[in-house]
């Protein structure tokens, strides 16, 4: 039987269940229902289990919250959202109380000593506020639900709103066949799928934070199988090859940023774990630099592969190690039920090679909306398909690969620029630690490039540096005309970099970018 395990708290997925139906009891009594919606304001933590599953048994939405929101950003969640309860860690209550509805009942967990210890935060601060309602005790104090998961409509995830407010996806109620569909997908993307006949021998690590699609899918889809679920309070890259080593570690799922804060320790360090346990570890949600990749696979092996997709389609091509060498760059190649096309600006698919925009979809999947805000989602719609955003093409084995995002493109004279592909070149730049690059405005071409770098500690570089470094490895236009050095870029626990932070304060009163 599996179990999910946070610091030295074990939970067996039968309790797990147990727990959780007992919760679905008491939202119920909260008066929460089929279609309503849960907020999850917690850290990767056992009742993050048990309050997602509860909302499922009743019919109703689970939605993560991402715990660094300000209190204007959590208010707008939870207004947009008409969340019908709040369960939230206690230490995080304080900077958001006066985000929360009055009429919204709010369930408060214990914050545990793994994430009070990771976190920082004090006995006073972890502890259930008087006159507060306690998760734990609350729930004990009911009879199980009776349902059994069918009616469970998925999660309702806020996408990143690294272009503005974050917008709910929200899919229409499942059917049992796209239900089992969307399991065998997700099980196949994340390495699950040769085991589902033995999950007890999937140990699979959750190291992201679970408000986020992935980490928080793969979290779930690892508990329902009945595999055992480590969660890391919070990433440490030695402390994740401690927890490789020790519980035998099989899958994991990463982002790129994670492997280059591994690929940074010490060679000692590196060597002094034993990681062999490793069958799949699985990375998406932003660009891996080619040379960070190869790194990964040269030290762990063949067992690093990749996916992507969106919160909206999700995964929709796939690609493990083997393929990646064989084609260093791609993301992946089509999963069998996903149509995946690359068109131009009239909707056309466009041939092997050729530069246009990403556009998918899994077919036989539950369609999605925006919570509150269906045009958005027809927006969304593209040659019969949804538009992720982002530039790609196609080689001529079918194999996907991104340029950028589309609104990342920079068109300088008439020419269209890809960050991505300077950024790629600047992670190559010794005493580099990381950049971003985005177009700013200029009066004779339009837009002008700007890279915003973050040197590695104790290295000192120059705007002269970095222009004579790019000069040697691309054509002259590719050039950033303005560098920018930043000790600490604003990114995403996805590793996603806020580029809209960089680039706002260039555009502040045009119409252009944001």
């Amino acid at each position: 039987m599996g179990e999910v395990i946070s610091g030295g708290r074990h939970l067996s997925i039968e309790a797990l269940n147990e727990r959780a139906a007992r919760a679905a009891s008491g939202l119920a009594s909260l008066g929460v229902g089929r279609g309503d919606i849960v907020a999850i304001y917690l850290r990767n933590d056992l009742p993050f289990f048990e309050a997602s599953l509860a909302a499922g048994l009743l019919g109703a939405y689970p939605t993560p919250v991402n715990w660094h929101y300000t209190e204007d950003e959590a208010r707008y969640l939870f207004e947009n959202s008409g969340a019908r309860a709040i369960v939230i860690h206690a230490d995080m209550l304080g900077p958001i109380r006066g985000a929360i509805p009055e009429s919204v009942p709010v369930l408060v967990v214990e914050t545990p000593p793994e994430i009070a210890s990771a976190y920082g935060v004090d006995a006073a601060r972890g502890a259930v506020p008087e006159g507060m309602t306690d998760w734990s005790r609350w729930l004990e104090g009911f009879e199980p639900h009776p349902g059994d998961g069918s009616a469970a409509p998925g999660t309702i995830i806020y996408t990143s709103g690294t272009t503005g407010r974050p917008k709910g996806v929200r899919r229409h109620a499942p059917s049992p066949e796209q239900m089992a569909l969307s399991a065998r997908i997700l099980a196949r993307n994340f390495g699950f799928l040769p085991f589902a006949d033995h999950p007890q021998d999937i140990v699979a690590a959750v190291v992201g934070p679970m408000y986020h699609s992935a980490p928080n899918a793969y979290g779930l889809a690892a508990a329902r199988m009945g595999a055992k679920v480590i969660l890391q309070a919070r990433f440490d890259a030695e402390d994740l090859l401690r927890l490789i080593q020790d519980e035998r570690i099989t899958h994991i799922h990463m982002v790129p940023i994670m492997f280059n804060r591994l690929i940074k320790l010490p060679e000692p360090v590196k060597a002094r774990y034993d990681l062999s346990s490793l069958v799949d570890v699985v990375h998406a949600a932003a660009p891996c630099p080619m040379p960070v990749k190869r790194a990964m696979i040269d030290w762990w092996g063949p067992v690093i592969s990749e996916y992507y997709g969106s919160t909206e389609t999700g995964a929709v091509v796939h690609c493990t190690a083997a393929e990646w060498l064989a084609h260093p760059g791609t993301v992946g190649k089509a999963f069998p039920e996903a149509d995946v096309r690359v068109i131009d600006a009239a909707g056309n698919s466009l041939p092997t090679g050729e530069i246009g925009e990403v556009v998918a979809q899994v077919h036989a999947m539950a369609d999605f909306t925006y919570h509150g805000d269906d045009q958005k989602r027809r927006d969304t719609q593209k040659g019969g398909l949804i538009a992720p955003g982002d530039i790609g093409y196609f080689d001529k084995d079918g194999f996907l690969y991104l340029c950028d995002r589309a609104k990342d493109m920079i068109i300088s004279g008439g020419v269209n620029i890809y960050p991505a592909e300077i950024e790629a070149e600047l992670h190559k730049m010794p005493g580099v630690a990381d950049c971003g690059v985005f177009g700013i405005p200029d009066e004779e071409y339009g837009e002008a490039i700007c890279a915003v770098v973050q040197p590695s500690p104790g290295v000192d570089l120059t705007d002269a540096d970095v222009k004579a470094f790019l000069r040697q490895h691309m054509a002259g236009y590719k050039v950033p005309k303005r560098v920018d050095f930043h000790p600490l870029l604003p990114r995403e626990d996805s590793g996603k970099i806020f580029k809209r932070k960089l680039r706002e304060p260039f555009w502040e009163g045009l119409d252009r970018r944001i």
